[in-house]
């Protein structure tokens, strides 16, 4: 029973992540098998992805308020009920698929905000520590990345672009049901009674805006998010297309990240709690971040490509637990959905230009330039927060009752309390009017300072 809240976090995240690379694959190829036309699927597209993190944002002061179970039910369940549309009206016209796609980004961003949230509580009531439950959702997440991409090419092909959309329903609706039976509401921070929504959403604001610490990693979140968008847009095609190569060494190496990283984040999960932070941060990024670019720009074969992008995976399922860590400890639980939802919304917010950066670069100076450039401007944004943020843990609370570990890994004896020592009974004087009348000497007295 202790696992049972985790392990329905965990399988709601599976079931709406799944889902979400459904529609990922199935709205485009549903928009333009129906036009033709490559410019209005992107504008669908979109009209899914821009609500998704500023509903997100505008979500937290009622996730801390009412509580993450239900806004993810209340997110799951009118995502389902919108994807249902087509299953009793027929195929929608383009309109009402775009309003549709819309309905499901701004329903889709809290919920999946609020299953972020209750992951550290629901792994603090299965007494678990914080980094292994983080891993374990990280595990879920490129799971789901890589069988739901998989699982939704192989429903389009099949069934069709419609009825993948009632996979994707089916899915939202037996996320809605395990949150349901198995999840219980954190202590949820009710706030002052004069307390309005205006007033909640600035405290998380200040919040971050006081703490240098995780106004570092946002900007990281900033710069590498607007990069890896012009890398996997521009870069990376145009890369293999220069070079001779055909899409399949583009898939190849997207699955070996995806694959290395499950493993990675699995280890992370057992044994990330003992590793050193600062360390395995570094390893982490430089591993997965800029060695992703510079060996584009290097010139070398596919085949060497493929094994540092499976390097790179390995790396990302290591040091993106950490990070999730290491918010859950900066921020108290009572304004975790304000500034987390915020920091998702800053990380997002590069996401939709950093196709066009990408294009500038390679524009002006051609594909060697444009990757050189932003190797190196990976490198300065994940290298800022190594010396910016203090990697220490958290003092664990002592509970002398307890045994406790030390460094090495094997339990200190415990010790017992220290009794208490014996207390002596206060003297206790009597002073008569004889005493006062008689004649003190002067050596008998004593001074204290």
């Amino acid at each position: 029973m202790r696992w049972r809240g985790l392990t329905g976090v965990l399988s709601s995240q599976a079931c709406t992540l799944s889902a979400n690379r459904l529609l990922t694959v199935a709205v485009p190829w549903l928009v333009l098998d129906r036009t033709g036309s490559a410019a209005q699927t992107g504008l669908v597209v979109a009209c899914q992805v821009l609500p998704y993190a500023f509903t997100q944002w505008l979500a937290g002061p009622l996730l801390d308020r009412i509580g993450p179970r239900r806004i993810s039910m209340a997110g799951d369940v009118t995502s389902a009920a919108v994807l249902i549309i087509p299953a009793i009206f027929g195929t929608p016209p383009l309109w009402l698929l775009t309003a549709m796609l819309i309905a499901v980004g701004c329903a889709d961003g809290p919920a999946s905000a609020a299953k972020r949230l209750l992951v550290p509580f629901m792994a603090a009531d299965a007494g678990q520590s914080t980094a292994r439950g983080v891993g374990l959702a990280t595990a879920v997440e490129r799971t789901a990345t890589a069988a739901g991409t998989a699982l939704a090419g192989w429903l389009v092909a099949t069934l069709g672009g419609d009825r993948a959309l009632w996979a994707a329903a089916a899915m939202l609706g037996v996320a809605t049901l395990i949150v349901t039976l198995t999840v219980t509401d954190p202590v949820r921070d009710h706030g002052r009674d004069d307390e309005t929504y205006l007033d909640r959403l600035r405290t998380g604001t200040a919040f971050l805006r006081g703490n240098p610490q995780l106004r570092a990693l946002t900007a990281m979140f900033v710069v590498t998010n607007l990069l890896d968008q012009a890398l996997m847009a521009v870069l990376l095609p145009v890369w293999a297309r220069a070079g001779g190569h055909d899409a399949t060494v583009v898939g190849l190496a997207l699955s070996a990240v995806g694959v290395a990283s499950i493993a990675s984040a699995l280890v992370s999960a057992g044994y990330g709690g003992r590793l050193p932070r600062r360390a395995t941060y570094l390893i982490g990024v430089l591993s997965s971040g800029p060695t992703r670019i510079v060996v584009l720009a290097l010139g070398l074969p596919p085949e060497a490509v493929i094994a540092v992008y499976a390097l790179a995976g390995i790396g990302s399922g290591l040091f993106n637990p950490l990070l999730e860590t290491l918010q859950v400890e900066l921020i108290p639980a009572a304004l975790r959905g304000r500034v987390q939802t915020l920091i998702t919304a800053w990380a997002w917010a590069g996401i939709p230009v950093g196709g066009l950066f990408g294009a500038v670069l390679l524009n002006a100076g051609g594909l060697h330039v444009a990757l050189w450039v932003c190797g190196v401007a990976y490198l300065a944004a994940v290298l800022r927060p190594a010396w910016r943020v203090d990697w220490s843990p958290p003092d664990p609370p002592q509970n002398p009752a307890e045994p406790r570990e030390n460094p090495a890994g094997s339990p200190q004896k415990r010790v017992a309390p220290r009794p208490p020592e014996p207390r002596t009974p206060p003297l206790r004087l009597s002073v008569t009017s004889k005493d006062v009348a008689a004649a003190i000497p002067a050596r008998d007295h004593i001074r204290r300072r």
